[in-house]
This record gives C-alpha cells, structure tokens and sequence, in this order.
C-alpha cells in the first residue's frame, strides 16, 4: 500500500507536534499498536480534521500562559473526533475548556507514582504499582466543569482527566517513553477501548510505502548515496539497490580516519555488488582541518562541511546530472537539531542535518528521516541486509572525534579505535554484544598519576560508556556484570599505550545524552 493510496483508504491517528523532544516517540507507538498516523503543525487545522480518527496532543516548551505559545484551534476539543492530550497537551485541553494552568512551585522531573480517584478505562490492564515519567514545569490547577479527575500524583493533582461527555482525555505524564513503563498500555486503552479504534497498519505496509515514495520522487534521475557503513546508510543502500536501477546509484564512501578500524574493509566486503562504488581516504583532511578546535558543535559542522566539500568533488567526477543526495538520517538526528516544525529545542546539531550551503543543488533523498533505529533494523530485516551490518551498534556520523573531548589528535584517535575492538570483543565473548543497544569509549582531556610496571604513570583517562534503548531518544545505563568491566578496565589499561584510569559513566538520557558531545 502507497501512501497515497494510505491518504485516500485509511483514517490517520493526527500527532499534533508542539515542538516535544518526544512528539515522533508518540507517532512511532501509535504505529507499532498497529494505527497508521501522521504528525502534523498545530496551525494544520484542516488536516488536524480531516481523515482523522483520533487526535493526539504532544506536549512541548511552551506555558499556555505566554504570548508565543502554540495553539490549536478551539474546533479540535469542540467536535467529536476523540482527543488525548500530553503534558503541554493535558495543559492546552485544561486551558481551552476553561480551566487554569500555572507554573508548579515544584519542578516534576523523573519517575512518579500515580493514584486512581475513579475507575476507568484507560486504567484497564495497567499495574498502577508502576512508574510513569513526568518532565513538566507547569500543571493544572483548576479544571472546568466539563473536565473531571481520573487520577493524580504528589505534585500533579489532575495527573489524569477526562471529559464528562466527550472522548477527551489528558495525561500530564509522557506515556510515549521506555521510562513509563506501562505506557503502550494507556495509549492502547485510548485508541482501541475509548476512541474504538481498528488497527489498520504495519513495517511491511511502509516498506512498500517508502519504495513507492523512492520511485516517485527520484524517476529516472540519478542518486549519490552517502555511505558510512552503519545500520542506517547500509539499509538505505539495500533500499535505493531493491528499488531502482543500481545503475543510479552512485554510493560514495568518504575514510574520514575518524571511524572504527575496520570500516572500509566492511564497505568493501558487503557492497561491491554496486558498479559505481567510489571509495575515498580523506583521513589527512579531516584530521588537518579539526586542528585546534575543542567546541563540539564547531566539530560537528566542520565535518558536515567538508563531507559537503567532497560530495560535490564526486558529483563532478560522475560525469552524470546527479539529482539527489541520498542520506540514512534518522529522527533522533533531525528533533536533536532543532525539531521538525522548529520548536524543539536544538541538543546538538548533527553533521547530516541541515548545514546545505545555498549553492547545494542537490535535492535530499532521506527515506527514514522519520524513523528510529530499531524500526530501520525492522526494514532492514524485511529487505534482507545482512546481520552483521544490521546489528552492530549505532556509530555516529562524526566518528571518533567527538568522543575524544577536546582537541582531535592522530594519537588520541588510534587509543579510541584500539579500546572499541576491545570493548567489542569483550562483550561478544561475553555474548552480550547484541543484548545492549551501544557500548564505546570517550577519551577525556584529563590525566591522572597511575603505577604502571613499578613506575609512576601520567597518562589518559577513559570512560566507557554503555546504554540500553530502544530507540535512542531515551536510554539507561547498562548494568554489566562486574567481572565483563574488570576485564575491560584490565585489558585497556594493560593493551593501550597512553591509558592508566578507566571509568564508567552511569548516567541515563535524559538529563545526558548517549554521546558525550
């Protein structure tokens, strides 16, 4: 099914983004219960309305007290199309029926125990014994006579509402993150018990969705395909190759000397079935040009631009009127820089977003720009990339040099690549490697006095880092077996020259971030 022909036969699941760091984790929950769904602008009114079968309000940085805060229009929580509103979208509900909201004189961040005041539905099947997770700064002090209580928290006394008549709900907590742990559950009570809702979607469904898309948008033109070898360009390439004419597609593969050991060996062994296959080592370049830059974001764009730079070497090496630059770029990537609608706020930016300087004639092909990486890992299934691709862990466009805080260095490059292979080897002995979602190491700007060989040392410190997520918006810290850690620590500071202190960073997301720049 196209998504046209979606558009035409399929009533959506509307997710009104109000510029959430979460908003697209409401989407992609929407879809894996099995509803087709679109995220659309609060000021979309007609196609808030329009084939809608159900209304989702996302939450979002604003009070709707403040002058630039974001609003819909009246007719969504007037009509009959049934509406469950999110934290800012519980407050907007409460707001545009009549009720108060005001600033809490208590910040609610973090895990929160929920009490039932009456029975109802979107209780059903939930364990209320455990957690949901709040982050607002803003809650409902006084409701309307239309609204009423379903339950409450110690600082949220309107946790969960309801309308008296309509199907109209709120939940000041964020159902859409691991974190809550029963949330599916809520979110299944309001599409299928309260909003009645059938299921009418799947991956393969959007598969066929993304190939008919492909064929549409690219005709007979011609496409560059940016290459890293991770999950996410490597199932855009078994795409772009089942979807059009290989002869097309022109992957270009750039050896930024910031990437793991054996990434162009990967490339070379799993994508020479592509005639038009450019490998590059551009390891001096980079390297040359991160020369005395410490900030992260400086970082970052220094490498977006020079991949620029390069591209457009190849474009004219082609010979051909390339059209497209084709790109694995996810939704964490696009909402951590800034959002879909530009109101999240930027996190950090990422080297494949934005940045397209103005004489760029290149048209962007990013087929999963509004997916994760475990539903990219789905697709990759159903086409058929191989395992070893697929399941490695995610590595970021910008490689090791912002896990090296700091200035970048040749050496300090060889230390990080040495302790990855060794941080992998180690967790695919221990036969855990598949079972957590990323594990690597950050080399920190920081020396420390350490004993090596009866001799005082003064060398680096690095930190592991090791997560589990699901899809990379929110993680927690993996709980590795103590003796999996001691032989790491062991092996590094024993195998790598320049490396005394191992530590480990137990922190989840939020308030860090997986990566540390």
């Amino acid at each position: 099914m196209s998504m046209q022909e979606a558009d035409i036969k399929i009533k959506k699941v509307a997710v009104v983004d109000f510029g959430s760091q979460y908003t697209q984790l409401i989407w992609r929950k929407v879809r894996e219960i099995g509803l087709y769904s679109e995220i659309v602008k609060p000021d979309e009114t007609d196609r808030i309305l329009t084939d809608t079968s159900a209304i989702i309000l996302s939450g979002g940085p604003y009070n709707v007290n403040q002058d630039n805060a974001l609003f819909i229009d009246r007719k969504v929580v007037e009509g009959d199309i049934p509406v469950l509103g999110i934290c800012y979208g519980l407050q907007l509900i409460v707001y545009l029926s009549g009720g108060e909201v005001q600033q809490s004189t208590k910040m609610e961040f973090g895990p929160a125990a929920l009490r039932k005041v009456k029975e109802d539905e979107i209780f059903d099947g939930v364990d209320l014994s455990k957690k949901v997770w709040m982050s607002h700064k803003d809650k409902a002090v006084k409701l309307p006579p239309s609204l009423v209580v379903v339950a409450s928290s110690s600082n949220s006394p309107y946790a969960v509402i309801k309308h008296k008549s309509k199907k109209i709900y709120g939940l000041q907590f964020h159902p859409e993150v691991r974190h809550t742990e029963e949330g599916k559950k809520f979110l299944s009570n309001f599409l299928f018990k309260i909003a009645k809702l059938g299921k009418n979607w799947d991956m393969n469904d959007y598969v066929n969705t993304l190939k008919y898309e492909i064929e549409n948008t690219v005709g007979n033109g011609y496409v560059m395909l940016a290459l890293s070898g991770g999950v996410d360009s490597s199932t855009l390439a078994y795409l772009l190759a089942r979807t059009i004419d290989e002869k097309k597609i022109y992957p270009v593969f750039i050896n930024t000397g910031l990437l793991k050991s054996n990434a162009a060996k990967m490339i070379e062994r799993h994508f020479g079935f592509f005639s038009n296959l450019r490998l590059r080592d551009e390891s001096a370049l980079f390297i040359n040009r991160l020369k005395g830059i410490k900030d992260p974001e400086k970082k970052r764009k220094i490498i977006g631009r020079t991949f620029i730079d390069l591209f457009t070497e190849e474009i004219k090496n082609t010979g051909k009127d390339i059209s497209f630059l084709a790109q694995g770029t996810l939704y964490p990537d696009i909402i951590e820089s800034g959002g879909t609608i530009g109101t999240a706020k930027v996190i950090k930016s990422h080297h494949n977003v934005g940045g397209l300087p103005d004489n760029f004639n290149l048209k962007l092909l990013e087929p999963f720009k509004k997916l994760f990486k475990d539903e990219v890992r789905i697709i990759g299934q159903i086409i058929g990339v191989p395992d070893e691709i697929l399941y490695q862990h995610p590595f970021p466009g910008p490689g090791f040099a912002i896990r090296i805080i700091g200035e970048v260095s040749q050496d300090g490059i060889a230390i990080l690549q040495h302790i990855d292979s060794l941080i992998e080897h180690e967790l695919k002995k221990s036969g855990i490697y598949n079972k957590i979602w990323q594990a690597f190491p950050i080399l920190l700007p920081v020396k420390t006095v350490g004993v090596k060989g009866d001799t005082r040392s003064y060398e680096n410190v690095c930190v592991i880092r090791a997560v589990d997520s699901i899809d990379g918006m929110t993680c927690d810290w993996s709980k590795l077996d103590y003796s999996v850690l001691d032989r790491m620590s062991s092996r590094i500071v024993n195998e790598v020259a320049g490396v005394n202190r191992v530590v480990y960073d137990i922190t989840t997301k939020p308030p860090a971030t997986i990566e540390w720049e």
